[in-house]
């Protein structure tokens, strides 16, 4: 997927003035903020168990190197394979060698935003191969060339409207806006495909070392035909999905539900540690995992680490205010919304996503949703301190700082300048308020007045009220 995360302001700006996508953002994220706080309430000890959470996760990313290692062990024990990928280009090439060596033609996936990542579907495409989007929301992206715009909710930018209207052109379906309906034709679309693929691909939500065990979380069932039905079945799965045991999958698979989607569990839960055995009725013939560094080793050794501990629930996209009103896509990348904006400028550079880390308000609504408690606010703050450590801010800011500093350094500067300021601002009020700053600081006053500053400083009024012998 291009990188455009740095025309963030001119593609939110667009988003904003779209009233079809912000009727399709209201409907959606509304939606997952109320399903989230209504599952967290009903379940017992949620902070104790938000508590347990995160100490999973962080356990988890201090002993990934050794849980890797043990995950391997165990699922090889089992007649899988475990391969390791250092990037994008490595990842892909590994699932073509491995369809390739298999006599693959056609592959169905399920939702995987590791695949995203790695731009897999147009690898697969390119090399002659098959692809069909099985998730219905991936299903829809595809087939209208698009993106997604959310970790959870795929097309939670579209209307019900719009997909009906896609399904009547592709699908040759009777107009309707019924979900119902709509999910039954794309079911009747994809069955033949589950039923003549020679390969299935699957993300994974967790992987448990203890067991060396891939667990998957849907709501659709075709995670479990992606998985069983096809001869092949390849996980494609980030490193820092690694978790120690099943009683910690325990613990985050109830708060992974609850703050995706509301729900105490989905509606299948599926574990896979490796190909069938001959007492097994169903499963694929060979397995195989492929764990997903590109860059995340990186990241794992800063004092970003703790953004590794991300369930991917989009929890904080739903309740964001800037996510709300912006959608996913103009984050310009493939992970959008508070958590994206902190990920992507630590995997595809700082400088391809300088605006991302401005993109808050860092009003810590984030924080208090995500299940595992990670501080984004904290870390958007110090990657805007990386962007001026690095020089990357406009000059005229640098240089208003940097006089500003000299400013508060220097008493006589302090009071010149706000002697200055009073004279200057009242003598362009209005009825004591500003309502056009220039230039930059036109950006307030587009929408709110800014009040003039008063005639005396609070240095003035004090020092005569000391001299009239007041205290």
């Amino acid at each position: 997927m291009q990188i455009k995360a740095n025309d963030f302001v001119q593609s939110a700006t667009i988003a904003i003035h779209d009233i079809t996508l912000q009727t399709a953002l209201d409907r959606g994220t509304g939606r997952g903020v109320n399903g989230r706080i209504a599952g967290m309430a009903e379940a017992n000890h949620a902070a104790a168990l938000r508590e347990q959470a995160r100490a999973s996760r962080l356990r988890a990313l201090h002993d990934m190197p050794d849980l890797l290692e043990q995950f391997e062990q165990k699922f090889t024990e089992r007649g899988g394979t475990v391969l390791y990928a250092e990037d994008a280009q490595a990842c892909n090439e590994l699932v073509i060698e491995i369809a390739r060596q298999h006599g693959v033609h056609k592959i169905v996936k399920g939702k995987s935003m590791a695949t995203e990542e790695t731009g897999l579907n147009h690898a697969l495409e390119d090399a002659g191969l098959e692809v069909i989007e099985t998730d219905l929301g991936e299903f829809v992206v595809q087939i209208d060339h698009d993106t997604p715009s959310h970790i959870v909710y795929p097309i939670i930018h579209k209307t019900r409207e719009q997909v009906s209207a896609l399904f009547v052109e592709k699908l040759g379906i009777e107009p309707t806006t019924d979900p119902g309906a709509l999910t039954k034709a794309a079911r009747a679309y994809m069955r033949d495909h589950f039923l003549s693929a020679d390969m299935g691909i699957t993300g994974g939500n967790f992987a448990i070392a203890e067991t060396g065990t891939i667990a998957i979380v849907t709501n659709e069932g075709n995670g479990r035909m992606c998985s069983s039905l096809p001869r092949v079945h390849v996980a494609v799965v980030g490193i820092e999905k690694v978790i120690e045991n099943v009683d910690d999958f325990g613990t985050l698979v109830q708060l992974l539900t609850r703050s995706a989607t509301g729900q105490r569990l989905t509606a299948y839960v599926h574990m896979m540690s490796g190909p069938a055995h001959v007492e097994d009725e169903d499963g694929p013939e060979q397995m195989y995992v492929i764990f997903l560094d590109n860059g995340r080793s990186r990241i794992r050794e800063t004092e970003y680490a703790e953004a590794l501990a991300c369930i991917r629930c989009g929890a904080c996209l739903n309740t964001c205010p800037v996510y709300q009103n912006v959608g996913g896509h103009s984050y310009g990348w493939v992970y959008p919304g508070p958590i994206g904006a902190v990920i992507t400028p630590l995997m595809v550079g700082i400088h391809n996503a300088a605006p991302l880390p401005h993109a808050s308000s860092l009003c810590g609504a984030c924080k208090t949703a995500c299940p595992v408690d990670i501080d984004i606010p904290a870390m958007l703050l110090r990657l805007r301190a990386d962007l001026v450590d690095e020089g990357d801010t406009p000059a005229v800011i640098t240089g208003a700082i940097k006089g500003w500093r000299v400013a508060m350094s220097n008493q006589a500067l302090y009071e010149a300048s706000g002697k200055a300021a009073s004279i200057a601002s009242r003598a362009i009020a209005e009825d004591g308020q500003l309502h056009n700053l220039p230039g930059m600081l036109g950006n307030w006053t587009k929408n709110r007045d800014f009040p003039a500053f008063a005639p005396k400083s609070f240095h003035e009024l004090w020092r005569e009220r000391k001299l009239n012998g007041k205290r």
